[in-house]
């Protein structure tokens, strides 16, 4: 799913998903970097990132793969 991957002041990194016209902080990441693991937002979703440099600017949008059997 086509997500995008913003840094905000107030919450720090959020994401959001058009198809489901949702926002959501993201609360923990397997990677410093963030990419190349994966992230899981307040909802309780855990999303799979690709691969990328290190120092990609955001925001950016990105193809994310939502783990099966989360929420």
């Amino acid at each position: 799913m086509k997500v995008m991957i913003r840094r905000s002041p107030e919450v720090g990194l959020s994401i959001y998903v058009p198809k489901k016209d949702l926002e959501e902080p993201i609360v923990e990441q397997e990677h410093e970097t963030l990419w190349g693991g994966w992230i899981k937002i307040a909802n309780g979703w855990v999303l799979d990132l690709p691969e990328m440099a290190a120092d990609t600017r955001l925001p950016i949008t990105v193809e994310a793969k939502k783990r099966s059997g989360e929420d």
